[in-house]
C-alpha cells in the first residue's frame, strides 16, 4: 500500500485503512448492442431463460445458447490491489434519460423503453423483441446477472409451506386474502464486493479454569476463576462475493411500514455463477435498478468486512471460552473490486391494511432460502398467551412447596405467558431475520501471525462470560 492512504473511521468501529487511487473500470458490456438480440441459428427475437439449465433459449427454433461470462475482472483476489469497479457498478450521473426511443431493424418503426421498468420492449408493427444490452449511466443496465434457476410452482410450494406452519394466529383478513399464485420473480439490485485485505487484532482473552458456588438458600452464587492472556491476531484475509442491496428501498431494514429484512435474510447467494448481463434473462420477471452509488455503500461493505475478518479470527480463539475483549481492531484493505449485479428472487407481498405494513415472503430464487412476516391477529394471540400465562400460575401454585429452598426457581412458571407471547410473535413477524453475512460469506485468512502472553489468574468473578467481550459482535447490520 501507498503512503497517501486514506483512513475511514465509523462510529463504534475499527479504522479501515482504504485504497485512494482513482479506480480501474472493467468496461463490462464489451460487444453488447441495443435493438434486437437474434438467435444465431434461425435470426428470431423471441429468446427466453430455461430455468432447467440456466441458458438462454430461442422460443422459435428451440436452440439454446451458452451462458457468456464477464471477462476483465479480477479472478486471483489475494493479489487484488486498489479499486476494481466493473462499468455497470459506476456512479449514476443525474439527470439520465430513463426512457430511450430505438429505430426496429427490421421495419425501421421507432420503439420506446422505459428503462425505469423494463430494459425490453416489443416492436408494435413486425413484434420482434428490442433489448437494452450496452450500460447506461441511470443504474438500469449492471455487470452481471445471476439466472433463475427455482420454478415458480417450487417458490409458490415454499411460500405456501412456510405460511401453512403459521395460519393459527395469523390475522383473519390475511387467511382470506392468501394466495401464492400471487407471487412474482424479480431481479434485484446489488452490489457484489471482493476485498483483499490485511487484519491486525489486540486485545486481551480469559480462560475458565475454575467454577464453583458460595452461600446456600436465596444467597447460593456461583463464581468463576480464569486466567487472563494478552492477546494479538494479524493475518491477511480475502473475502469473496460479499453482497449487499444497492436499492436505497431495500437497504433501509428501520422502516416501519415495509419488512425489507426479509428479503436481506435470504442472502447468500452463488454469485460465482453470475454472467454477463444480457436483457434477454429479465423476459417474463420484473426488475428494479439500482439508485444508491459505491460511496454510499462503503460504510457498509467496511463494516461488514470487518465482521467477517473478526469473527474469522475467532477459529484461532478456542481456548478462550469465557470470550475475548479486543482494544484495536485494524483492517488494512489493499484491494477491493465491485460489480453490479441483478440477483433472482420469488417474492410474495401483503398490505396490511390497518397498521399500513407491507409483509413479505421471499423465496431466494437459487437456493430456495425462504423467509417471511405474516400479519398476526393480535386478540387472539394476546388471548391465548393469557391462558398460558394463567395454567403457569398454577403451576407455580403447585410446585412452589416442593421446590427446595436453595433452588427456588418456580418462578419461572409466572414468566410462560410472556415467553410464549415472544416466540410466537418472533416465529410469525421474523423481525430479527438477516443475512448473516459474518459468517455466511465466503472468506479465508493466511500468513496468521498469533501472540498468546500469560497476564494474570483472576478469581472470585461473579460473570459467566468476560467483561466487555466483543469478539462475536457485528456492526455491520446496523448501517
Amino acid at each position: 500500500m501507498e503512503d497517501n492512504n486514506q483512513v475511514f473511521s465509523m462510529p463504534d468501529a475499527p479504522n479501515t485503512v482504504q485504497p485512494a487511487n482513482e479506480p480501474k473500470i472493467v468496461q463490462t458490456d464489451t460487444g453488447a448492442k441495443d435493438g434486437q438480440n437474434k438467435c444465431p441459428k434461425c435470426g428470431a427475437t423471441e429468446i427466453s431463460l430455461n430455468v432447467n439449465n440456466g441458458m438462454l433459449r430461442c422460443n422459435f427454433c428451440r436452440h439454446e445458447f451458452a451462458p457468456e461470462k464477464v471477462v476483465g475482472m479480477e479472478t486471483d483476489i489475494s493479489q487484488l490491489e486498489g479499486m476494481v469497479m466493473g462499468s455497470g457498478a459506476q456512479d449514476i450521473i443525474a439527470g439520465t434519460d430513463e426512457v430511450l426511443t430505438f429505430k426496429c431493424s427490421s421495419c425501421a418503426a421507432e420503439v420506446v423503453i422505459d428503462t425505469a421498468q423494463a430494459t425490453q420492449a416489443r416492436c408494435h408493427w413486425c413484434r420482434n423483441t428490442l433489448s437494452i444490452n450496452q450500460q447506461i449511466p441511470n443504474g438500469a443496465v449492471p455487470d452481471v446477472v445471476l439466472p433463475f434457476s427455482i420454478k415458480k410452482e417450487v417458490a409458490k410450494a415454499e411460500i405456501e409451506k412456510f405460511v401453512s406452519k403459521r395460519t393459527f394466529f395469523a390475522h383473519p383478513a390475511f387467511k382470506k386474502e392468501f394466495t401464492a399464485d400471487n407471487v412474482m420473480g424479480v431481479y434485484l439490485p446489488y452490489m457484489v464486493v471482493d476485498v483483499n485485505a490485511h487484519a491486525d487484532l489486540t486485545g486481551q482473552g480469559e480462560h475458565e479454569v475454575r467454577r464453583y458456588t458460595r452461600g446456600t438458600g436465596k444467597d447460593k452464587q456461583t463464581f468463576y476463576d480464569a486466567d487472563l492472556y494478552d492477546i494479538e491476531r494479524e493475518f491477511d484475509v480475502v473475502v469473496e462475493g460479499l453482497t449487499v442491496e444497492s436499492s436505497a428501498d431495500k437497504l433501509d431494514n428501520k422502516t416501519g411500514n415495509k419488512t425489507n429484512n426479509i428479503i436481506n435474510s435470504i442472502m447468500p447467494f452463488d454469485t460465482e455463477n453470475s454472467v454477463k448481463w444480457n436483457a434477454n434473462y429479465l423476459k417474463g420477471y420484473t426488475s428494479e435498478k439500482r439508485d444508491t452509488n459505491v460511496e454510499q455503500l462503503k460504510g457498509r461493505v467496511n463494516a461488514q468486512t470487518q465482521d467477517i475478518a473478526r469473527h474469522k479470527a475467532n477459529d484461532t480463539l478456542k481456548n478462550y471460552d469465557r470470550g475475548v475483549r479486543w482494544s484495536r481492531e485494524d483492517l488494512k484493505v489493499k484491494g477491493e473490486q465491485w460489480k453490479a449485479a441483478y440477483l433472482p428472487v420469488w417474492l410474495y407481498s401483503y398490505h396490511q391494511k390497518n397498521k399500513n405494513l407491507l409483509h413479505y415472503v421471499a423465496v431466494n430464487a437459487r437456493t430456495k432460502e425462504t423467509m417471511g412476516s405474516v400479519p398476526i391477529h393480535q386478540p387472539k394471540l394476546l388471548g391465548v398467551s393469557a391462558i398460558v400465562e394463567v395454567i403457569g400460575f398454577i403451576l407455580w401454585l403447585i410446585t412452589m412447596p416442593f421446590f427446595a429452598k436453595d433452588s427456588d426457581y418456580s418462578w419461572l412458571f409466572l414468566t410462560l405467558g410472556f415467553v410464549y407471547y415472544g416466540i410466537m410473535y418472533m416465529r410469525y413477524r421474523n423481525k430479527g431475520a438477516r443475512h448473516f453475512h459474518e459468517k455466511e460469506t465466503k472468506a479465508i485468512i493466511s500468513n496468521l501471525r498469533k501472540r498468546d502472553d500469560f497476564v494474570t489468574k483472576r478469581t472470585g468473578l461473579k460473570k459467566k462470560n468476560m467483561e466487555g467481550a466483543n469478539n462475536t459482535s457485528v456492526r455491520g447490520s446496523s448501517f
